[in-house]
């Protein structure tokens, strides 16, 4: 399935994505529930799944194109990065492929939607981009090898990791802090489930800044594959349904580049990877 989550009469309306025809948004509101942590928990892709067979034919449709999508699940307890996850990007960025993964986190307020503007805060200079393979967990994981890791994904989407970079290493090296501004965390535009993408360590993904392919990778090229980031960071909290992993951006980025490139009003962002879609953005200066 994919799941969505669209604005209908100024309400967020949880949805999926037609089979048959993918332009097709179908409002799955009668179902009761949202794409949340309760939904994740109590087996809802399952519930959801017996729910379509019944009542598919007297849901409601919209043009996928004519509405305007919010992020394809609700805001989730815990963003979790990973930093520095190909080998290209780490050499970039002047540092070392880091012997295990580097772990932050980033605000769940930065939530938005994937074609949302990305507004470039008041006091920013360097705001940059970062196409990401996001991972949403499905049921809670805690001390979870590499080799169960995956039956504990529910599934998977595009995720634009923003970054102001002054922030982020320049004033004090707080990544958290460079990471979480508002509009900073685009998701969607769909929720994959797992039986939708048939290996997550090799999808091609890439992004364009004003129409130029600046990233073009895969994710073949991980450090950490998916597996060892989730049993990873079992070992350190607890993942709850719902939560959100983003496994880290390839090479291309602004900071990256000589002279380094960053976000500068009017400029159009756009971005994807095989299987889960694409987003665009356009950068604003907040007033």
């Amino acid at each position: 399935m994919k799941l969505i989550r669209f604005y209908k009469d100024n309400t967020i309306t949880p949805g999926i994505i037609c089979k048959d025809c993918s332009n097709t948004a179908v409002d799955c509101s009668s179902f009761g529930e949202d794409w949340n942590e309760a939904f994740f928990e109590n087996n809802g892709l399952e519930r959801l799944l017996a729910f379509l067979v019944e009542n598919r034919a007297n849901l409601p449709e919209s043009k996928l194109d004519e509405v305007k999508l919010a992020p394809a699940i609700a805001r989730p307890s815990k963003i979790v990065c990973i930093g520095l996850n190909y080998a290209l990007h780490a050499k970039e960025s002047g540092m070392e492929p880091p012997a295990e993964p580097v772990v932050f986190f980033k605000s769940t307020s930065a939530w938005s939607g994937p074609n949302d503007d990305i507004v470039i805060p008041r006091k920013s200079e360097k705001s940059d981009w970062e196409v990401e393979l996001a991972v949403v967990i499905g049921k809670k994981a805690k001390y979870v090898s590499k080799e169960d890791a995956l039956d504990y994904v529910a599934g998977y989407a595009v995720h634009n990791d923003l970054s102001e970079r002054a922030w982020q290493i320049e004033m004090g090296g707080q990544w958290v802090k460079g990471k979480s501004a508002d509009t900073f965390a685009p998701f969607g535009p769909y929720l994959a489930t797992t039986d939708e993408i048939a290996d997550p360590n090799n999808l091609n993904l890439w992004l364009k800044l004003n129409g130029e392919k600046i990233q073009d990778s895969t994710t073949a090229d991980f450090i950490f594959n998916v597996q060892h980031v989730i049993s990873y960071l079992s070992e350190f909290m607890t993942l709850l349904p719902g939560d959100v992993i983003s496994t880290g951006t390839p090479a291309g980025v602004g900071l990256g580049f000589d002279p380094p490139r960053y976000l500068k009003e009017g400029d159009v962002v756009e971005l994807g990877i095989d299987g889960l879609g694409t987003q665009k953005q356009v950068a604003v200066k907040e007033k």
